[in-house]
This record gives C-alpha cells, structure tokens and sequence, in this order.
C-alpha cells in the first residue's frame, strides 16, 4: 500500500510539472518585425495583402489576383492530414475555375523544414500545379492567425476574407464555398 502511494505521488508531482511546462509553452507569437498588430481575420475583414516567394523565387502577392476569387491553403510538410490531401487540391489547381489555389508554408516556423530542405523535399513531389509561397519565420502565419494545419482560407474577388476553416477541405467543400461567393 505505501508502494502504490509513493508512486502515485511521483505521478501526480510529474503530472504537475508537466501541466506547468506546457502552460509556459503556450504563449501569444509576437507581433510581426514591422510593428504593426495582427490581422482580426474575421469573416468580412481585408485578408492580409501578403507578398511571399514561390517555389521558382518569384514574387507573388494577393494584389496579383485582384478581381479574383482566391482559395488559400496553409499547411505544413510534417502535417500528415495536410500531406493526405495534397494530390486532390493538386488537381483543382490544374482545373480551370474562376478562382485561384495558393498554398503557403513556413519555412522555419513551428517545426517547418528550412527553406532550402523543403524546397528540395517538395520538387521531388507530384505536384505540379500546385502554387507553394514561403513565408519565411511564419511573419504572414501570424498575421493569419495559424492555429492548425492546415487551415483554408477563402477570399472573395474583393479581397475580403469569406471563410476561415481550420482541417482539410476536400475539392467538393472548396468549389461549393468559392461558389457562394463573389
């Protein structure tokens, strides 16, 4: 009986220690390098003007599709459910619509392979229609207020934020989403 009691306490001494790291660990990121304050990313607010790298080393900005619907996917490379769903928004992106498919990642942030490593892992991938922006450190993830991978993000051609929806979205919810909208 005083065995079961010894151990138990160093469980709950353990459990105590381990309820107390992880509250230390969740912390707010802080505000992006230029100052300014993070987007509220509510239904009819401005999506965040972002200008990020794609894959070639071209710039590419939200102001590029401009008049045009945008479906933008954040996702990560270790994320399994975003890994699972990358052939299917692979061929929406390779069909023609009346919207645009982005896909950002970021370099560098909350356990994302450097720039480099993820550029070299992801062209050994099979998708070739898929538009991938960089966004190194994680600067615009912030502003997109990133909290699961991956999270979709549907803008109107207005450049208004319609929908944010954190898991994965199948081509079928996609096209229906971006259809209601203008």
């Amino acid at each position: 009986m005083k065995r079961m009691r010894k151990w138990m306490s160093y469980l709950l001494v353990i459990g105590g220690v381990l309820s107390i790291l992880t509250a230390c660990g969740a912390r707010q990121d802080a505000p992006p390098p230029d100052g300014s304050t993070p987007a509220s990313m509510n239904k009819g607010d401005a999506a965040p003007a972002f200008a990020l790298t794609d894959l070639k080393g071209d710039s590419v900005q939200l102001a590029d599709f401009e008049g045009k619907k945008v479906y933008v996917k954040y996702w990560a490379s270790w994320c399994s459910i975003c890994l699972a769903g990358l052939e299917e928004l692979n061929t929406l992106a390779g069909e023609d619509h009346d919207f645009q498919v982005i896909t950002i990642v970021a370099p560098n942030y909350k356990g994302e392979k450097s720039a480099a490593a993820f550029a070299q892992w992801f062209n050994r991938q099979p998708y070739d229609n898929l538009t991938v922006l960089l966004d190194e450190d994680g600067v615009w993830a912030k502003q997109f207020q990133i909290r699961a991978y991956p999270t979709s993000y549907y803008i109107g051609s207005d450049g208004i934020l319609v929908k944010a929806l954190p898991g994965h979205a199948s081509n079928e919810q996609i096209i229906e989403t971006l259809d209601k909208i203008a």
